[in-house]
């Protein structure tokens, strides 16, 4: 019998910087990650290159980020490079221990000040009839272009994810108002894990002190086994977002 179980995490990793850019923190990153054990990793703020921080920080990986972060453990991966400037670019990323046979990044940037993507990717997963369709998002940070990057996702999903693949929708949608619910969970009927798992969703930002809602894992065609936020000590120090993770089980 195939395996249905699916562990996935998701992480706006603060482009590798800890609190006030002053330590670079992607070697304790890629200890954390490793010690979740999880199948695929949905990143944000994910920096592709940076010639300033290579020449800053003595022990700045020769690769980019997401290919330091992915190394041996996750075979393939995927990177939408949303904003660039003089110095290099960052965006999304995600990281699979699974081919992926498809991906696409879509700009979604609702005005010049903010560049935002929305990555997707198509998974093959071994033994499960359909593709796994994945969309790593970090929206931005004003209510009104917020929502018309909501409609530019839901018409994505509408158009290019068949209704009976699985589906995950992961990353920093800087909604703490839960407005994201109405296109989601109502619209879409996709299920946010930590509302399901534990009536609330998750408490990400900051992660020192965790008080806003930010993060989520949206969900279709799963059974949601288990969800946490990872916040302590040595996930704290890492970034000013919480790490998230929940286990999966295929329908």
């Amino acid at each position: 019998m195939p395996d249905k179980s699916l562990h996935i995490a998701t992480y706006n990793i603060h482009k590798g910087l800890s609190y006030f850019n002053r330590r670079m923190m992607l070697h304790e990153l890629r200890d954390r990650l490793r010690d979740l054990d999880v199948d695929l990793v949905f990143l944000q703020e994910v920096v592709g290159e940076h010639v300033r921080h290579a020449s800053r920080f003595q022990n700045w990986p020769e690769t980019s980020q997401y290919e330091f972060l992915a190394d041996t453990v996750w075979q393939d991966f995927a990177y939408g490079k949303n904003a660039v400037h003089d110095y290099g670019h960052h965006g999304n990323a995600i990281l699979s221990r699974f081919p992926i046979l498809s991906w696409e990044n879509e700009d979604i940037s609702a005005h010049r000040f903010e560049s935002r993507g929305l990555l997707h990717c198509e998974i093959e997963i071994p033994g499960w009839d359909e593709t796994l369709h994945c969309l790593c998002v970090h929206l931005g940070l004003f209510k009104r272009g917020r929502s018309v990057q909501l409609q530019a996702m839901e018409k994505r999903i509408q158009e290019l994810v068949p209704p009976e693949a699985p589906l995950v929708v992961a990353g920093d949608f800087n909604d703490w108002r839960g407005l994201a619910n109405r296109v989601l969970v109502d619209h879409l009927k996709l299920t946010e894990v930590f509302q399901h798992a534990h009536g609330k969703t998750a408490r990400s930002y900051p992660s020192i002190l965790p008080m806003l809602r930010l993060d989520r894992i949206y969900v279709r065609g799963f059974q949601i086994k288990h969800a946490r936020i990872l916040h302590n000590r040595a996930w704290s120090k890492i970034s000013d977002h919480a790490a998230l993770a929940a286990n999966l089980i295929r329908l």
